[in-house]
């Protein structure tokens, strides 16, 4: 995602993003020059995609706020079916193209589009695992789950992962949405919640 302050505990190279397991294990890929664009932190995705083992396999995941698509890509490393990126920079879509082309990865989709529109007219099918992680200071974590919780590409028993300022009150989810992990590093809190909703 692209935030406009620094993450926690990133040890890949500057300029550089380090898959960090799974088949795709210590590739370098491109990062935008973007302002502020960070990938999340090797150290927080290691701990994430820990806890997203059980569910990981064959999973269609969405990367909001995709950014670098360092969620996404771990993601599809780690054993996921398909991976749908959405992100507004079309600076960032174009190195994410490059770096799934180089990846040789049939199982990514990119769109060059704003989230909330994207959930609003979203034709995609459902998603088991949704990563959720918008720019700190946009403040639209709230809305975004809100307006997930009524969207129709949540599959049943859907995990979403949410990253969000640790300086901030935690998001009020929406009803049925129970957080299962939550751990701050650096200024990020990051949590994985599982949405109960109707088949």
């Amino acid at each position: 995602m692209a935030k406009r302050i620094a993450k926690a505990g990133n040890t890949s190279q500057p300029g550089r993003l380090r898959i960090v397991a799974g088949k795709w294990r210590s590739r370098l890929l491109r990062i935008a020059d973007v302002p502020g664009l960070r990938p999340t932190s090797e150290r927080i995705r290691e701990t994430v995609f820990n806890w997203l083992t059980p569910r990981l396999a064959g999973a269609r995941c969405l990367d909001l706020f995709a950014g670098t698509g360092a969620l996404g890509l771990e993601a599809l490393s780690r054993g996921a079916a398909e991976t749908v990126f959405v992100e507004k920079s079309q600076k960032a879509v174009r190195t994410l193209r490059d770096n799934i082309a180089a990846l040789q990865s049939s199982a990514a989709t990119v769109h060059n589009a704003d989230a909330m529109e994207f959930l609003q007219t979203a034709r995609d099918g459902k998603f088991d695992i949704v990563f959720l992680d918008p720019p700190f200071a946009a403040d639209m974590l709230g809305d975004l789950c809100r307006l997930l919780a009524t969207s129709p590409v949540l599959a049943s028993g859907a995990w979403i992962y949410l990253e969000e300022d640790r300086a901030k009150p935690e998001v009020l989810l929406p009803e049925g949405w129970q957080v299962i992990k939550t751990r701050n590093a650096g200024n990020v809190r990051f949590s994985l919640v599982s949405v109960a909703i109707a088949g």
